[in-house]
């Protein structure tokens, strides 16, 4: 059995991203700025935006991070992200998921500019990723092919199951598998937790992506010897002690 470390691709990538920054930035370029926007203070939130920032300074880039509270009003949230939209300073924008029930998700995506979506979450971004046109690709998607890139991992003609539906993750690595390239030219299967014949399907896959968010959902008895399995779900799970980060 082969061990696909995403914390040794991640390294990977981060270095060759910092020699990068530094060959721009000594071409006389502005170093590259990355604004965030965290609204609450959701367990899983708060570390994936401590992760981001804590990133962007290990490849050289300059980071903002925004903290609004939780019961911010929306128009409030939407002129925060007009000023960055505006804000020539700024070249990567992403406001973190889930935000409270009173604020338009929706909306608010829509409201970025497509030029600064890093996230690719933006109907533009989607819509140029459908079509194989240069975007912005969702972060985690984006990783997945990084890490079938890094380990080499042949996809080509292989049938590759999705679980989970959602538009951050499992329906762009759906669309990505599948596209005329490599990593892709996967046959794709996109399952959910209301699949019926979830096990048997998993069972013929060559690749399975698991990205549904249920805690320990996907058993080795669903998996056939042999098939490459990238786990990219995270729940906080309340511990007798504290709260674990569990796949």
């Amino acid at each position: 059995m082969q061990i696909l470390d995403g914390k040794i691709v991640s390294q990977t990538v981060k270095n060759n991203i910092k020699e990068k920054t530094i060959a721009f930035t000594a071409s006389g370029n502005k170093t590259p700025h990355l604004a965030a926007i965290l609204v609450g203070s959701n367990g899983a939130s708060e570390t994936y935006v401590a992760s981001k920032v804590k990133n962007c300074e290990e490849v050289g880039f300059k980071s903002s991070l925004l903290r609004f509270d939780e019961n911010i009003a929306e128009t409030e949230l939407t002129a925060a992200i007009e000023k960055l939209n505006a804000d020539d300073d700024v070249d990567g924008i992403l406001v973190q998921l889930p935000l409270p029930k009173q604020i338009n998700e929706e909306k608010i995506i829509n409201l970025i500019n497509p030029e600064k979506d890093v996230d690719g979450f933006h109907p533009v971004s989607i819509g140029k990723m459908v079509q194989g046109s240069p975007t912005f690709i969702p972060a985690t998607p984006y990783g997945i092919l990084l890490m079938l890139e890094h380990y080499k991992i042949e996809t080509s003609g292989k049938h590759a199951v999705v679980i989970g539906r959602s538009n951050i993750v499992g329906r762009p690595i759906s669309i990505l598998l599948s596209r005329n390239t490599y990593p892709g030219n996967c046959t794709v299967t996109v399952c959910h937790s209301r699949t019926t014949n979830l096990k048997e399907i998993c069972l013929q896959a060559d690749i399975i992506v698991a990205a549904l968010g249920i805690p320990e959902f996907l058993k080795g008895d669903m998996v056939k010897e042999n098939a490459v399995v990238i786990d990219v779900g995270i729940t906080r799970v309340a511990d007798a002690s504290k709260n674990r980060l569990c796949h």
